[in-house]
């Protein structure tokens, strides 16, 4: 555990805290010697994330609205970024898990390094305090933070919307044509985007392709930022 600790830049007066952030929840089903795996470290991880970044957002952008301010977070929470500071971190060898998790690939899967992250963020909160925790995550997130402030937002509403739902529950969005009018060589489609059993928006094109936009476009105008 030095080694990681090394790489983590803290080192934990709790070491059973540190443990349980790297167990991942195949081990439980597989060893009874371990109580806890690290999902509720990965609960908290998240929380403290969660208002570091936007915290950082809020202060560093002061002229940006609430709608790009929800976007950039979405970006630098997301399960692909969370992935990369994982990997920096080499998380994914220090994981404990089962063997058949092992087998499959777990060490390398998108939401187990990410929740192994999100993990050691509630570990270090809870061995120390937030302002430790906090200035670990800017420590970690500092270049994609840099990246940011750099790079424009994507501009492909799909895109968008599928980076802010992926960071809420790994699963992006759905489409599904509900009408397609008109003479085929100048018909009109009206596509519905749907997350987890829920419409989130519609629109209306010239294709499939431009009605999935507007369609998504919609759902960002509206109830992904709980607005109506």
């Amino acid at each position: 555990m030095e080694t990681l600790e090394q790489r983590l830049g803290y080192h934990f007066r709790n070491q059973s805290l540190l443990k349980q952030a790297l167990t991942h929840p195949s081990v439980t089903h597989e060893k009874q010697r371990y109580h806890e795996d690290n999902q509720r470290l990965e609960f908290l991880g998240d929380a403290v994330l969660q208002l570091v970044i936007t915290e950082y957002l809020y202060a560093n952008f002061p002229k940006e609205q609430e709608g790009r301010l929800t976007k950039l977070r979405a970006r630098l929470v997301s399960r692909d970024a969370l992935k990369t500071h994982a990997q920096a971190l080499d998380l994914g060898r220090h994981l404990l898990m089962g063997r058949g998790e092992e087998a499959s690939g777990g060490r390398t899967r998108v939401s187990t390094l990410g929740d192994a992250f999100e993990a050691i963020i509630g570990a270090i909160y809870l061995d120390s305090d937030f302002a430790t925790a906090r200035d670990f995550v800017l420590r970690e997130t500092r270049a994609a933070l840099e990246h940011v402030r750099e790079a424009p937002i994507d501009i492909n509403p799909k895109g968008q919307l599928q980076e802010i739902l992926q960071s809420i529950a790994m699963r992006g969005p759905t489409y599904e044509v509900i009408s397609a009018t008109g003479p085929e060589h100048a018909k009109t489609f009206v596509v519905e985007v749907r997350w987890e059993g829920s419409a989130l928006g519609r629109g209306t094109g010239s294709s499939k392709q431009a009605a999935e936009v507007e369609a998504a476009k919609d759902a960002l105008e509206g109830k992904v930022w709980g607005k109506e």
